[in-house]
């Protein structure tokens, strides 16, 4: 296996893992009511319908930990990378897809705070897990 189909698998399963823990984390705050008692509208069902596209998405955003940015400051490369799929879903997912407005402010005024938090999951498992396995990839 060439090196560089050897990164393209890393980042690959890497984000699929930080998709698995963030969609985890979105789960597990909308079924102990995290998110309603912060008057946020998010707490999906955990099914396979729901969770195996996310996944997927998860490892195709990681293809972003390819750019060559700060490789050797692992934190704050997962958060500054979480930015991109945070952007998506607040200004295209939301509003076009999903209709619940710019930012998704339909689901709740925290709403884009949740999508901050819950798409940092994702950054830094990412991150770590390429740190971890990856050599810092």
């Amino acid at each position: 296996m060439s090196s560089f189909t050897k990164r393209i698998s890393l980042v690959f399963a890497a984000g699929c893992l930080g998709a698995l823990l963030n969609s985890l984390a979105v789960w597990i705050f909308g079924d102990l009511g995290i998110t309603s008692g912060f008057g946020v509208k998010i707490a999906p069902t955990l099914s396979p319908q729901w969770l195996y596209p996310r996944i997927v998405w998860g490892g195709i955003w990681g293809f972003l930990f390819l750019l060559p940015l700060m490789r050797s400051r692992i934190l704050s490369r997962g958060l500054i990378l979480s930015l991109g799929p945070t952007l998506v879903q607040l200004f295209v997912i939301f509003p076009l897809k999903a209709h619940k407005g710019v930012m998704g402010l339909d689901l709740g005024s925290l709403a884009p705070v949740f999508v901050f938090i819950f798409n940092a999951i994702w950054g830094l498992t990412t991150a770590i897990w390429l740190r971890w396995v990856g050599r810092g990839i």
